[in-house]
């Protein structure tokens, strides 16, 4: 069995201060990524016996930024899409084991008033052709902050924020692309009618005591990994970021 947990942390270093290592030490995940960590090499020292700890930095301070925590050491390791364009930010760690690829991922937010929208789509197009590279070697599990709400059910209120980053017919018609590219979003594999179950929240209006949320934090598979998916959870009660974690267990020892 190998447990995941994925979480945007906003900020690794306020995280601390919150409690994210008191919850990375109950969980004892096998694997747990986080993203926007928002630091520079050299910015914080993480104890964390046990693990091996990868990172990927922006090159602008204090921005973006991935890292992953694995109990089990990797075949190897690689930064970004391997694209110029689309590898300044530290979005992209893609972690090989020996049945599978791990890659954590921090989808660009179209920001307000879609003004990196362009930029969002072309991003999205490189990330599932990479994907699809991926997947043609080995099955994938790629987990991170994918910056959508994929349906209606995924946002509480989805008339109003139609035209919203994140929740535009642009950005939901590229994740259905990739899933249809052969890939399962594991939550809703498990719990395709349940609602509420959300991962962001803003800190306006007392959001999130109030669940008015978003889910656009995912762990997703290779399709071919339908039988090996035991469980998908989401977190909301863990506290120390604007988003909660998201889980993952998967069986072990299946070839393919």
């Amino acid at each position: 069995m190998t447990k995941l947990i994925s979480w945007n942390v906003n900020g690794i270093r306020a995280c601390v201060n919150k409690g994210f290592l008191d919850f990375f030490n109950q969980a004892d995940a096998d694997i747990f990524s986080i993203q926007e960590s928002k630091i520079s090499a050299g910015q914080i020292e993480l104890l964390m016996e046990g693990y091996d700890q990868y990172y990927s930095y922006a090159e602008k301070k204090g921005y973006s930024g991935t890292a992953v925590f694995t109990k089990v050491k990797p075949i190897n390791v690689s930064y970004g899409l391997n694209i110029p364009a689309h590898d300044q930010e530290g979005r992209l760690i893609t972690l090989e084991y020996e049945d599978y690829y791990l890659v954590n991922s921090y989808s660009p937010n179209s920001q307000r008033g879609l003004a990196r929208l362009d930029y969002r789509m072309e991003w999205d197009d490189c990330f599932r052709d990479y994907l699809r590279s991926l997947d043609a070697h080995k099955p994938v599990v790629f987990c991170g902050d994918f910056n959508v709400a994929h349906k209606d059910i995924d946002i509480k209120n989805p008339k109003t924020n139609r035209r919203n980053a994140g929740f535009t017919d642009e950005e939901r018609a590229k994740f259905t692309m990739l899933l249809e590219s052969g890939f399962i979003d594991s939550y809703r594999h498990f719990y395709p009618d349940r609602e509420g179950a959300y991962t962001w929240w803003s800190y306006f209006a007392n959001a999130r005591e109030r669940n008015i949320g978003w889910r656009i934090d995912y762990f997703c598979t290779s399709e071919r990994l339908k039988d090996r998916l035991l469980q998908a959870d989401i977190h909301p009660h863990i506290m120390g970021s604007d988003h909660c974690p998201v889980e993952l267990i998967m069986g072990s020892g299946l070839t393919f």
